[in-house]
């Protein structure tokens, strides 16, 4: 496996100029990440490195992971780090090491549609098991801040005719599908949460996680994006498997790592909160963008014609409680976020990402 190059400065230095403020309170501290070799987990992480070095915190992080080797030779800078150890096991039942911890971030998750599909009872135990061992972790570690990195799909199919959906909407998943394995696990880790840490030292903090972008995005998985830019790189046709009307929206990760790095530390316990773009484009208009970042090298195919009168299918939050309480914003536009993703993977000479 070829090791990936550091995260962009310039977007580490985002992150830094949008929380500095925010680290003093973690001086010295101990953070405890799990998901940290993930999509998610190496923005933390990397930003985690880049803030403790500019403020000379002090601070260390452990990180759980079910194979350390191989993360090590994706990332050898990152496991290098001294202010970093990694901890091996699985969520559900992994060892606690010593000492106790200031934060927590749970933000693994198998996050496959494959397994989803096919073994749904597998996901579904992997989450649940996973929080209900993590909740048993911060109560004997008295963590002060957990952070859990749910997702948008606890509020079920959107409405064809709602724009933009909110967290006091209170739709759910088809509980009678299988492949609701993965959206009612994240219900139920949520409830658990609630149950068992509302009463508690530790401030529980929710982020619903829509849909974002960015280097390490797999381009060969369920993420359409993702399959995107991977099809241009490889100067192949992009491929859209559906009718391209879907609207769907996209957060980059330098401004998904800010928003996390603040619900963390200043978000209410208790308190679930979007997070994701508000910008709602159709799939074939996403997919004309990622053309135009190669500046048209890549035709576009539609799989399938759309249907006379068919609903609206839609998956975009409203970030307006994150925007009033927290004061946080998308930064970065999706012409700018699949430009800096497409540069990054051309620049580590890429043609496909093997995570």
């Amino acid at each position: 496996m070829k090791p990936f190059l550091p995260l962009p400065a310039r977007d580490l230095a985002h992150i830094f100029h949008h929380t500095a403020e925010l680290w003093e309170e973690a001086r010295g501290k101990r953070f405890f990440i799990t998901g940290g070799t993930g999509f998610f987990g190496i923005w933390l992480l990397e930003s985690f490195i880049f803030i403790n070095d500019a403020l000379d915190l002090g601070a260390t992080a452990t990180v759980l992971s079910r194979d350390p080797a191989r993360f090590a030779c994706k990332a050898p800078h990152i496991v290098a780090r001294k202010d970093l150890l990694f901890h091996q096991g699985d969520i559900r039942n992994f060892e606690h090491p010593q000492g106790s911890y200031d934060y927590l971030i749970h933000a693994a998750t198998e996050a496959s549609a494959q397994l989803n599909r096919e073994h749904p009872g597998e996901m579904l135990d992997s989450i649940v098991s996973g929080m209900r061992h993590i909740i048993g972790f911060a109560k004997a570690k008295q963590v002060s801040k957990f952070l859990f990195t749910s997702s948008g799909a606890v509020y079920g199919k959107q409405p064809s005719d709602m724009s933009h959906i909110s967290e006091d909407f209170l739709g759910a998943p088809d509980c009678l599908k299988p492949d609701s394995a993965y959206s009612e696990g994240k219900r139920v880790a949520e409830l658990m949460a609630a149950i068992h840490l509302i009463h508690s030292c530790c401030a529980f903090k929710i982020a619903r996680c829509f849909a974002f972008v960015g280097p390490h995005l797999p381009l060969n998985s369920h993420f359409a994006i993702g399959n995107f830019i991977g099809d241009a790189i490889l100067g192949r046709t992009i491929h859209i498997k559906g009718d391209g009307t879907p609207f769907r929206s996209y957060l980059y990760a330098g401004d998904l790592t800010v928003w996390l790095w603040v619900i963390l530390f200043k978000g209410a316990s208790g308190r679930a909160y979007n997070v994701g773009s508000e910008q709602s484009l159709d799939i074939y208009t996403i997919a004309d963008s990622v053309s135009r970042a190669m500046k048209g090298c890549s035709n576009i195919e539609i799989e399938n014609e759309p249907f006379a009168n068919q609903a609206v299918s839609r998956y975009v939050p409203s970030t307006q409680r994150a925007a009033l309480e927290l004061g946080l914003k998308s930064c970065i536009g999706l012409d700018e976020a699949i430009a800096r993703t497409v540069t990054w993977y051309l620049t580590n000479n890429l043609s496909k990402h093997d995570e």
